[in-house]
């Protein structure tokens, strides 16, 4: 598998409730690591330019208010197959659907609360991630095990 990047946000309600460490600490077991970090209040902007593909949706405004209303952590995550793991990880986006075991079956109250937000795929994460961090805010770093997990 190739090596790729996604865009992870933990969204106001995941931030207020404590879950932060919670969450890290599940990409962080499941061996992706952590390129990119920071915690903001998104403006209205970002949050519209975010959301864009729901603009013409009814609950666009919802989602811009919302993810707007706290603080969100964004994180760039680095891994083999890591969009495709970190859905697994998250659940679906109706937390009732969720199975025990994701971040959102674990953890979410409802579609509108639902803790964190995850690229769906390769090129939303390309657009993500450039949206919310600049190039100087990521960090390229090798693990200091990765010769030998290379090998494997």
């Amino acid at each position: 598998m190739i090596k790729e990047r996604t865009f992870l946000a933990i969204k106001p309600d995941g931030v207020q409730r404590g879950y932060i460490a919670e969450i890290i600490g599940r990409f962080e077991k499941k061996g992706f690591k952590l390129v990119g970090l920071k915690q903001l209040i998104p403006s209205k902007q970002l949050a519209q330019d975010h959301y864009g593909v729901h603009r013409e949706r009814p609950f666009f405004k919802d989602l811009v208010e919302f993810i707007s209303s706290g603080p969100v952590v964004a994180m760039i995550w680095e891994g083999e197959g890591v969009i495709l793991s970190a859905r697994k990880l998250i659940g679906p986006t109706k937390p009732l659907d969720a199975e025990p075991g994701t971040i959102r079956g674990d953890l979410a109250i409802d579609i509108g609360r639902n803790i964190i937000h995850g690229s769906d795929g390769e090129e939303t994460a390309k657009f993500e991630i450039n949206l919310w961090f600049d190039k100087h805010e990521i960090c390229d770093w090798e693990t200091s095990d990765s010769e030998w997990r290379s090998e494997n």
